[in-house]
């Protein structure tokens, strides 16, 4: 039989251990309403989750009081993030939430402080799922294509493409999308290209040809009759009205452009 890491008589014996000193982790009941109230939209799965996370009984991970913070922080980010999917999130949105928040985690250093971003962290989640329109929640086909959209806007995307990525028929699955969303899929790839170009135009220093190749448009001028369609305004009057504006370390307010940076897309 194979050998693992932990073994039965480790097990029994930290089973000995929580007996003797009553101690328990919280039930699978327990710990799995604030999820199914997350995925819900549920406003109560915020105190519910404060209820559990203060309860003392989130398990004994690490003897190091603030590792083991992290450590319950990470988990938990994991079952949000999935939650919120299930209850229809994109999944690019759900764990770019996660991410974010464990990196801003990582850089705290008491429990106190992990434990207040992870209520903040749930709060956000809860009140994102509540905003959802539950009548959007799409099919697993129309879902896919969205998300292999979301990460493939540089790239020409033929119908044909997601016809394969989802095993249907290429005039069934435009059909399906169209009754779903309310827009066709060539309209729907225009909008998100047009989101990730009003971000690259806000937080970045990339000109307007860059930003034409980057997404994939046939010429600059083409990228600028697109844009301005969809926004109202050119490229260059939504970079003046909506750029960024830095503030140094000292609080100083600047209008600098930002470094370039890589947007994800």
């Amino acid at each position: 039989m194979k050998k693992h890491a932990v073994n039965e008589k480790e097990l029994r014996y930290i089973e000995f251990l929580n007996r003797e000193t009553d101690k328990r982790h919280h039930t699978s009941l327990e710990d799995n309403l604030q999820y199914d109230l997350l995925r819900a939209g549920d406003l109560r799965a915020i105190e519910e989750s404060e209820k559990i996370l203060y309860s003392g009984l989130q398990g004994h991970l690490s003897d190091d009081p603030i590792r083991n913070a992290r450590y319950i922080f990470v988990c938990g980010a994991a079952l949000a993030s999935r939650s919120a999917i299930l209850g229809g999130m994109s999944s690019e949105r759900a764990f770019n939430i996660s991410d974010l928040y464990i990196q801003k985690m990582d850089k705290l250093n008491t429990v106190k402080e992990i434990q207040a971003l992870q209520v903040d962290m749930f709060s956000l989640y809860t009140h994102e799922m509540a905003s959802l329109d539950k009548q959007s929640v799409f099919s697993k086909p129309v879902t896919l294509c969205m998300d292999y959209i979301y990460n493939h806007l540089h790239e020409p995307i033929p119908v044909q493409k997601l016809a394969e990525l989802t095993n249907l028929n290429a005039s069934y699955l435009s059909t399906l999308f169209k009754k779903e969303t309310g827009i066709t899929i060539s309209d729907y790839i225009i909008s998100k290209k047009m989101e990730a170009a009003g971000n690259m135009l806000k937080y970045s220093d990339y000109t307007y040809a860059e930003i034409s190749s980057v997404l994939n448009f046939s010429s600059q001028s083409y990228f600028i009759r697109v844009f301005k369609k969809h926004k109202g305004i050119t490229p260059r009057e939504y970079r003046e009205k909506y750029y960024a504006i830095i503030v140094d370390e000292h609080g100083n307010r600047s209008e600098n452009p930002m470094p370039s940076v890589s947007i994800k897309i």
